[in-house]
């Protein structure tokens, strides 16, 4: 067998090689008012405008009547527009009257649309503490924003709120090349960042498909996890310090650079994951791990979600400190990238699952031998049906393809009910197939004709226990999501397992806090957030 996978080595040029010998085989400060905001932590943004078969994006407010605004807030006036066109640089305020401001007010899922009629673009620090400063005094709702990118609504408005938008806090401040911290902006863009870390020879330790679009200061806004958190870890752990103006204007300088600092509490760690809720992310410090010089990826079918699990446990135990990425994928998820894609699929024969493996490393032969070794032992366990291996970056980009491109793809059919969610690892399909019999079970059919219900996927990342269950509709539809919700949250629960592993909770999740977490982790919450921010204390 390794003879055989390092003479089609030597062979292949344009083709991965393959290696089976089977035949066939919220507002904040001003915050918080009806929902937890989220910035930046999904996708990247598909359409400027909606897909060929959608309908127009309702009002939030329409679709949910029972949200109402929270009278507490003020409204915008002239007044406020002239201040805030005195602080700020020319252009760089928007408002509805002169603007089409729909790409600040609807989401990236096209499900969610806000009613901001202005819209702030601040250059720095201190202009947000002014902005902040002046929202505070008049009692102004505000949401920030990002690259707008997010999956739980909650990087857009609901109301009249006003966007800030931190597109142009978008510098590298500073990179120490011994060290590998990277202090910057909030509003650079994670791709942007990573290039610029990659010419020297350095990481940025997160990675999305969103990569393009989203903000890294959102990105730990909503602490995203996305697709390697298996290699480098949360960013809990890789974040040193954190820059935010809080709700009343105060600036919080707490851009540390030290990995060690043992002096009282880690305040910074508040704002990882607090969705824009207690202030607004301008900047941050982090550790960056040095680039790889050897990366390869393997793209395999199996027959069952069972497999999918041994295939998983040996390569903990075979790739160990080389593995960098676990993804799972099923049979659905990949028709439905061929569907909308002109890509020829990495394997001949379908298979029940599929599992892209990457490793990262830095001796090429060592790395080749164990992940060599590693797929022999699944061949010739049975683990494994069919299987292809990258020979260039090209060839492992496009494999990335068909794990990456299924969300995009998804949103492609017209609407996407996603939860993003951890279980325990030997029940993380299931929800899957429960789901089908769920829908099912209410008469509607899935992938016909005539049916609103286009595909039930699943797919994620196996190394940290988060399945992404999407529902494919033509277009959203009240009675679906009363089918699929609370009953998906309810179903977690059981399993003492968290409604968001990587999401957020934004304004799609935040009703459904009390299944993940305990009233009295609850009440710490608000507290906190009281603390923060008095004047809208709501959580």
């Amino acid at each position: 067998m390794r003879q055989t996978i390092r003479t089609l080595r030597a062979l292949h040029s344009v083709h991965a090689t393959k290696f089976a010998t089977k035949p066939t085989s919220a507002l904040i400060s001003t915050a918080v008012s009806c929902a937890v905001v989220a910035v930046n932590a999904g996708q990247r943004r598909q359409y400027a405008s909606a897909p060929a078969g959608t309908q127009v994006v309702k009002l939030t407010s329409q679709m949910y009547p029972d949200v109402v605004r929270d009278g507490r807030f003020g409204e915008i006036s002239r007044e406020d527009v002239e201040y805030f066109k005195s602080i700020l640089s020319p252009g760089a305020v928007l408002t509805a009257a002169e603007e089409d401001l729909s790409g600040y007010n609807i989401d990236s899922m096209r499900k969610y649309r806000g009613q901001s009629q202005v819209v702030l673009k601040p250059r720095s620090t201190e202009e947000v503490s002014l902005i902040m400063k002046r929202c505070h005094e008049r009692k102004l709702a505000v949401v920030p924003q990002g690259g707008n990118t997010g999956l739980v609504g909650g990087s857009v408005p609901v109301f009249d709120e006003i966007v800030i938008s931190m597109s142009l806090m978008n510098k590298i401040r500073s990179f120490d090349e011994v060290s590998g911290i990277l202090v910057a902006d909030a509003g650079c863009i994670l791709e942007t960042t990573d290039q610029y870390l990659a010419e020297r020879e350095y990481i940025f330790p997160l990675d999305l498909g969103a990569k393009g679009s989203c903000h890294i200061g959102g990105n730990v806004a909503t602490n995203a996890g996305g697709l390697r958190l298996l290699r480098y870890g949360s960013l809990h752990g890789t974040v040193l310090g954190v820059e935010a103006v809080m709700p009343d204007g105060t600036i919080f300088s707490g851009l540390g650079k030290l990995r060690k600092d043992n002096t009282g509490y880690d305040i910074k760690q508040l704002f990882i994951g607090s969705e824009g809720t207690l202030g607004v992310i301008t900047g941050i410090s982090i550790l960056c791990p040095r680039r790889s010089k050897v990366v390869n990826v393997a793209f395999f079918g199996l027959e069952s979600y069972d497999k999918v699990q041994q295939a998983f446990v040996k390569a903990k135990g075979e790739l160990s400190e080389i593995l960098s990425a676990f993804e799972f994928m099923d049979r659905a998820s990949q028709d439905h990238v061929a569907r909308f894609t002109e890509l020829r699929r990495p394997l001949d024969e379908p298979h029940n699952f599929y599992v892209l493996v990457e490793t990262s490393g830095s001796n090429l032969a060592h790395d080749e031998e164990k992940l060599q070794t590693y797929l022999e032992g699944l061949m010739e366990s049975d683990v494994i049906s069919d299987g292809v291996l990258a020979q260039d970056e090209t060839q492992a980009k496009n494999l990335w393809t068909w794990r990456e491109g299924i969300p995009e793809t998804l949103g492609k059919s017209g609407g996407v009910y996603k939860y993003d969610v951890s279980i325990p690892l030997d029940e993380l399909y299931k929800l899957v197939e429960d789901t089908r019999v769920r829908i099912q079970e209410f008469g509607l059919d899935i992938g016909t004709d005539d049916s609103n219900v286009v595909n039930v996927v699943g797919y994620g990342h196996l190394g940290d226990g988060n399945l992404h269950l999407n529902v494919a509709v033509k277009q959203y539809d009240k009675k679906i999501e009363h089918i699929l919700e609370p009953w998906v949250y309810e179903w977690i629960e059981k399993r003492q397992g968290s409604v968001s592993a990587e999401h957020g909770l934004g304004f799609a999740k935040k009703p459904y806090l009390q299944y993940s977490k305990d009233q009295s982790v609850i009440q710490l919450m608000r507290q906190v957030k009281k603390v923060y921010d008095p004047v809208s204390s709501k959580f």
